[in-house]
């Protein structure tokens, strides 16, 4: 009886071809290679959107953890329910009615790792390659590389001091009519701008989507953030079932809890459950039961009003800064809660080579272009308040400065050697 000889020749793996084709543009970003060696002794980063530590509130955190082991230990330690612990969406509920007075039931709001993954999966249930999304531009970086991955085609809209261009927002979803999704933004303190949207563009807005099948995706981590207390009522007041919410408790407790939450109508929300429950089945139901121990047993307005009050602070030393060394035709917003300031630089700046320069100086920033889809960006710089106290904000941008006036002295030096 003869077998047949099996080759021992060995196949060497081509790992290219096994990668799906989603991941064939995606690339590693080049703002953190720049940075990958920033940091050490003196470095001062205006760069990650990062919440303030000395905020974190972890000696609450520890009683609310010592809290509900001791009480109930075996339900905190099983697996849980896809949606996320019932009185913790109860309670953002009752936080929405406080805030905006909106009806919100419970079955409409899931637990999320995050908003960003909100966004991951809000790109999985709705999206197709080819299909389009409509977004700031600028726009938050987080949501074009989750939303990126599931190879839609991005429209950017101009974002103006009061929102949206609506009337190109308008034309857009005309131009798109039948492949547009969703239209994403976030109206409160954007990222990366610092911009809010007014109340009446938000009314405006509302009304150029109910033309048209597609849905509002309101990214709103920073909502609780604004200096002067409320901001307006989210879009989704005007919209009902054409409105998608996105929350986070990563900026008003911590972010390494990895905990926010999803609101969407319930014909959206079935298909987004199935979604979450094939990538993790749910959130981490320790952190969902501390976090609502937390919440439930301290005076949170208390705790989120010295947030703002700090953060406040904070703007107001870097609007100082840059007014102080930047020269007054250089303009930048202005804003009134969140974490970010946007510099608009003249047309020949280059903020990439910019930023090089920058770590160099122990100092850095976020360039304008990862907040582009379309390969601008190239002006802009993009300025994070929330972790430095006012003294080193002051250094930092001093720093920053003079590298950012050496760049734009370099084009006429050049031009001058030219002639």
């Amino acid at each position: 009886m003869h077998t047949q000889a099996v080759s021992s020749r060995i196949m060497p793996l081509n790992t290219e071809s096994l990668f799906a084709a989603r991941m064939r543009n995606m690339r590693p970003s080049l703002v953190r290679e720049l940075l990958k060696n920033a940091g050490g002794p003196g470095f001062i980063s205006f760069a990650g959107g990062l919440p303030n530590p000395k905020f974190f509130p972890a000696e609450a955190l520890i009683a609310a953890t010592e809290a509900v082991l001791r009480e109930d230990a075996a339900n905190v330690l099983q697996y849980a329910v896809s949606e996320g612990y019932p009185p913790l969406r109860e309670w953002i509920a009752a936080r929405y009615k406080q805030r905006f007075g909106l009806d919100i039931p419970i079955e409409e709001i899931l637990i999320t790792s995050g908003s960003q993954q909100g966004l991951d999966l809000l790109g999985k249930v709705l999206l197709d390659p080819g299909d389009v999304v409509i977004n700031e531009r600028p726009g938050y970086q987080g949501a074009i590389h989750a939303l990126s991955m599931y190879q839609p085609r991005f429209a950017g809209v101009t974002l103006g001091d009061a929102g949206l261009d609506v009337d190109e927002l308008g034309r857009t979803l005309q131009t798109h009519s039948g492949r547009a999704k969703f239209v994403v933004i976030t109206p409160n303190y954007q990222n990366p701008t610092g911009i809010t949207y007014s109340d009446a563009n938000r009314r405006a807005i509302a009304d150029v989507i109910r033309r048209h099948n597609v849905l509002l995706v309101e990214d709103d981590p920073y909502s609780e953030l604004g200096f002067a207390g409320e901001t307006a009522p989210p879009v989704r007041a005007y919209l009902e079932d054409r409105g998608v919410l996105l929350g986070s408790f990563s900026k008003i407790v911590a972010p390494g809890m990895r905990l926010g939450w999803l609101v969407a109508p319930q014909e959206i929300m079935r298909r987004v459950v199935i979604a979450k429950q094939g990538a993790d089945f749910h959130s981490n139901n320790f952190a969902q039961r501390v976090l609502h121990r937390y919440l439930i047993s301290n005076p949170i307005a208390e705790h989120i009003a010295r947030i703002r009050a700090g953060y406040a602070s904070q703007a107001r030393a870097m609007i100082a800064a840059l007014e102080r060394h930047l020269p007054p035709d250089i303009p930048f917003t202005r804003p009134q809660g969140g974490m970010f300031i946007w510099v608009t630089l003249p047309e020949a700046a280059d903020s990439m080579a910019i930023l090089k320069d920058a770590v160099a100086q122990k100092v850095s920033f976020l360039p304008g272009a990862p907040f582009f889809t379309d390969g601008d960006g190239r002006r802009y710089m993009r300025l994070s308040y929330s972790q430095a106290d006012e003294a080193t904000i002051e250094e930092g941008i001093a720093r920053l400065a003079r590298v950012v006036l050496q760049h734009l002295d370099a084009p006429a030096a050049e031009h001058a050697a030219a002639g």
